[in-house]
């Protein structure tokens, strides 16, 4: 059997890859793995349990609880929530185990199951890989040994989830919003209800919009991955910034006045400077990944701040932050983890701290995100290519090396194989869009026949 586990928990298209048997078997699997692992030991186990609005995370969560409360684990049904707020409840309410059913900014027939260790972190690689393993081996006919009478676990709705939340978030704050005029896409998710809330407590005058979640619309032409909606809204409306979630609320994406779209690069930039400030950006260091931009890496090292990068996805940032204890880092895609607040990405703290920063410095959002320059980045992806060979050809290293000197200092070129398909991907930045696209291309062909 392939891994399940993906970067982010087990996706699919509902009842086709993700069934019902497959969302019980693991839930029960995770949590004999845990008792295991003795993390249930002396208490009685607790999980937290949220799903965002689609109409599969119905029959899904209910397959999750169930899963968990036969195998004795008490469940706390916290409804429709981001999922850094499940994250969030999974730490504060004191629960062994969080699960989280989204399939993020993915279109609505796919849904997923995200697992949360104690304290809102994201589950150890190999409890996933035993939680595997297990399941497996009961799918094939083991006898699971089940609890009965009162050892079953109980399973109780929990609707003090969206407050606690919300007064979280509002507690992060450094100062309030007031004189703001904030446009927000809620993407029909589960931050539909959560971030208008706190914005507007925050003291911001809130135009929303993809709010009206019917478990069939989410992400559908709306949110972080379709801003045309949002930087409309916001230029009518005469608004100061827009703020874009996904599905399930843990990327920030944002417009500015103009409708010119501010990325996580620019984000981040934004808030590095706030955070050094306010002297909590330890070592005044930011973490990222390969993939952001240039002018970003550039924009950092004309401010004094450092730069660690990491390989592709919001799990090798967090898991560099922890390992040095650094405060802020995230991805270009908005994804953005303040650590001292969050265990995870979290698009509605993002957003609000965003405009907060607006608020304190009296700047536009487009003058604070012009702290960086946006140099033209192109990606070609090569198909149907060796691309295990990537690192280990000579005539594309010497390709790679002539272009980088073509380049000089202001331009990048990076090749990355594919982690899931037979292609390699090609990305360069250069200060000129014509420049960068020539060199691309000249790169693709050269993959092509050193790899083909």
């Amino acid at each position: 059997m392939g891994r399940l586990f993906g970067t982010d928990g087990v996706r699919g298209v509902a009842n086709a890859d993700l069934t019902v048997e497959l969302a019980l078997g693991l839930s029960v699997a995770a949590a004999h793995v845990l008792a295991e692992a003795g993390t249930f030991a002396g208490h009685r186990p607790k999980a937290v349990v949220g799903r965002d609005p689609r109409a599969s995370g119905e029959f899904l969560e209910a397959a999750v609880v169930a899963g968990l409360a036969s195998a004795g684990v008490d469940v706390l049904r916290v409804g429709v929530l981001p999922t850094p707020a499940v994250a969030h409840l999974t730490g504060v309410l004191g629960a062994d185990l969080g699960v989280m059913l989204s399939a993020s900014h993915n279109a609505m027939p796919d849904n997923g199951i995200k697992f949360f260790a104690r304290g809102g972190h994201k589950l150890a690689d190999e409890l996933e890989d035993r939680i595997e393993s297990v399941y497996e081996e009961h799918r094939t006919g083991a006898p699971w040994d089940r609890p009965t009478g009162a050892g079953v676990g109980r399973v109780t709705p929990y609707t003090e989830g969206v407050e606690q939340y919300t007064a979280h978030l509002l507690g992060v704050l450094p100062n309030r919003l007031d004189g703001l005029k904030i446009v927000l896409d809620e993407a029909h998710g589960a931050a539909s209800r959560v971030s208008p809330a706190a914005f507007a407590r925050a003291g911001a005058e809130i135009v929303t919009i993809g709010a009206e979640p019917d478990g069939l619309n989410i992400n559908e032409g709306c949110g972080s991955t379709h801003l045309d909606l949002l930087k409309a809204a916001v230029v009518e409306q005469g608004a100061d910034l827009g703020i874009a979630h996904d599905g399930d609320a843990d990327r920030c994406l944002a417009v500015d006045h103009t409708g010119a779209e501010i990325d996580g690069d620019q984000i981040l930039a934004v808030l590095a400077l706030g955070m050094r400030e306010r002297g909590v950006l330890r070592e005044d260091t930011v973490v990222a990944t390969v993939m952001s931009n240039l002018g970003f890496k550039l924009a950092l090292q004309r401010e004094g701040l450092s730069l660690v990068q990491t390989a592709v996805g919001d799990r090798y940032v967090l898991e560099e932050m922890k390992r040095h204890g650094f405060a802020l880092g995230g991805e270009q895609s908005g994804h953005v983890i303040i650590l001292d607040h969050a265990t995870t990405g979290d698009g509605t703290l993002t957003g609000l701290l965003l405009a907060a920063r607006v608020a304190e410095t009296g700047r536009s959002l487009a003058e604070l995100a012009g702290v960086m320059e946006r140099l033209p980045q192109v990606l070609v992806n090569v198909p149907d290519v060796d691309k295990t060979r990537v690192t280990t050809s000579a005539e594309l290293a010497t390709a790679v090396a002539e272009a980088e000197r073509t380049l000089g200092a202001t331009g990048r070129v990076l090749l990355r194989p594919s982690g899931t398909e037979p292609l390699v991907r090609v990305m360069v930045e250069a200060a000129d869009i014509d420049q960068a696209r020539a060199v691309a291309a000249r790169l693709a062909d050269v993959v092509k026949s050193a790899l083909g």
